[in-house]
């Protein structure tokens, strides 16, 4: 399953490691990438994912998804 969401506010290789970090918790996703420069975040996982999960994880992370 593949999902694609954008998220604001990441600037810097550090905010995208963040965020990959972050969502690459939560359970079932398998793969995680991150396009700085539009914000895209694209995340592959085993099942559907929790939106308000992903959304604490963004969140948690320092950012927000658009």
């Amino acid at each position: 399953m593949t999902t694609t969401i954008t998220v604001t506010g990441m600037t810097c290789g550090h905010c995208e490691n963040s965020v990959r970090s972050e969502i690459s918790a939560l359970p079932g996703v398998t793969s995680v990438a991150v396009d700085l420069a539009t914000g895209a975040v694209t995340i592959t996982s085993d099942t559907e994912l929790d939106p308000a999960a992903l959304r604490e994880a963004v969140d948690e992370a320092g950012y927000a998804i658009a």
